[in-house]
């Protein structure tokens, strides 16, 4: 008998999508296909894998609104900003299209002596890539482009919450003329993929989720010899300084704290605000969330759509009350978000004050529409309180002097330093992250060097 995987919809609890999960000998097969093939794919000019890609993301960029109204029964993002998610993969997986041709070229070394010397890159095999439901295009985009151009296969194992992402994703590449085998999606459960870890055949897992499952990937790699790549949590800060623009600040920290219904990895989840400004930024802070409008996502007028599941909504909840409970106040009346009920994932938008280190909602990941606001006298207070977490993904600093912002950033321990934005992938850029926010790296042409192996030749002139 086989196993049903079951997706809920968190816009009325109804099951949206069911999936069998694929037996032993399906996860084989397609490992298998996968190696058979991956040679000949690696063998073909970079030229004709670059054009098959952007055949593919054209096939993917037609079906823009069904792939955005699946995402938003899928995961309840608002539909108004769903998508946007298609453009942002189409923008990334056109900048790694265009940026492989010298992420991917030999390196060249001057003769010496009556020597060739050069470095090729060459591709590790098969990639597994672990895509979580949060982002489930522009996460899983970052590893899936490159590696395939690199000349890899892939196969792709998404979340039970977010299978048809995997779907749609295939099925614009096969469009495209991807040879069979190359690009494959597994519906798994985890005793499977961790054997398909296991298994000899996957050289490189690309997996983005929270630290407790990396480390239960870490430990499925163990001894494996393959390499791993982890985009892990994050409880990302910004700093309002004295000199800040009030107004762009409350926008786009506010933004990145709720959109997504804060559920972002790099999503901004405490704020440290100097003392000079501290009580202006509540006042506009507050005035910004009331205008959010909390309901159904499937709404045109919907901002802010409910959280994935009732369990991830009451999580928040319960960090929320520890933290009033330990003496933080609200900032933002909840009675002016009516859908918002205990046992639903609907959840009000909260800002939290009177807030320190001591209480969860500072020092753990929430993945919620919250965020903590504390005081604070002085930059050298700020980068102390902003360091003093175990995750390192992001943080932002807002203020008008960029050459301070940019020295305050060199002593924060992150992956990304914003000034004056925050919660953004740049393509251009390395995404990574420090501390538990994982290792390794993707996006940008650094990311193509975690997918390939380097290959150096000495020759001797004769």
């Amino acid at each position: 008998m086989k196993s049903i995987q079951k997706t809920v919809s968190p816009l009325d609890g109804s099951v949206y999508v069911e999936r069998e999960l694929a037996t032993c000998d399906q996860v084989r097969k397609a490992l298998q296909l996968a190696l058979d093939g991956q040679k000949q794919w690696s063998a073909l000019p970079l030229e004709e894998r670059q054009s098959i890609c952007s055949r593919a993301v054209d096939c993917f960029v037609e079906k823009k609104e069904e792939i955005a109204l699946e995402l938003t029964w899928q995961m309840g993002r608002p539909i108004q900003y769903s998508g946007s998610e298609v453009d942002g993969f189409e923008e990334r997986a056109r900048h790694m299209i265009e940026a492989s041709s010298s992420a991917l070229k030999t390196i060249s070394l001057p003769k010496r002596r009556g020597f060739d010397r050069y470095i090729k890159k060459e591709p590790l095999g098969v990639v597994l890539v672990i895509a979580p439901w949060n982002y489930p295009y522009l996460t899983a985009v970052n590893s899936i482009v490159p590696a395939l151009l690199s000349g890899n296969a892939v196969i792709l194992k998404h979340s039970a919450q977010t299978p048809l992402c995997a779907e749609r994703m295939v099925e614009a590449f096969q469009a495209a003329g991807l040879p069979e085998g190359i690009f494959q999606y597994l519906h798994m459960s985890h005793d499977e993929t961790r054997n398909l870890i296991q298994s000899g055949g996957v050289r490189h897992v690309a997996f983005t989720g929270s630290v407790p499952a990396g480390k239960v990937i870490e430990q499925a790699a163990a001894g494996q010899f393959v390499s791993v790549g982890l985009e892990l949590g994050g409880k990302d800060p910004a700093y309002i300084r004295e000199d800040a623009d009030l107004d762009m600040a409350v926008d786009s920290v506010l933004d990145g704290v709720f959109f997504n219904s804060g559920q972002s990895c790099c999503g901004i989840e405490r704020l440290y605000v100097h003392q000079a400004v501290y009580d202006d930024f509540l006042v506009r802070a507050e005035k910004f969330v009331n205008r959010y409008k909390l309901g159904p996502a499937q709404n045109a007028e919907t901002t802010l759509g409910p959280m994935v599941k009732v369990s991830a909504a009451e999580f928040v909840r319960k960090q929320i009350e520890e933290a009033v409970g330990l003496g933080a106040q609200k900032l933002i009346d909840e009675k002016k978000f009516p859908q918002s009920n205990p046992g639903t994932p609907y959840l009000a938008p909260q800002l939290l004050t009177n807030v320190d280190h001591s209480m969860g909602i500072m020092k753990e990941e929430s993945f919620g529409p919250v965020a903590g606001i504390m005081k604070v006298s002085s930059d050298e207070e700020a980068i102390a309180l902003m360091n003093d977490s175990d995750f390192g993904l992001t943080a932002a600093i807002y203020t008008r002097d960029l050459e301070k912002g940019a020295e305050l950033g060199d002593q924060i321990e992150t992956g990304t330093c914003f000034i004056n934005r925050c919660d953004y992938l740049d393509p251009s850029l390395a995404w990574t992250g420090v501390k538990d926010s994982g290792r390794g790296c993707t996006l940008s042409e650094l990311g193509f060097e975690v997918l390939t192996r380097p290959k150096s030749y000495h020759i001797k002139q004769c």
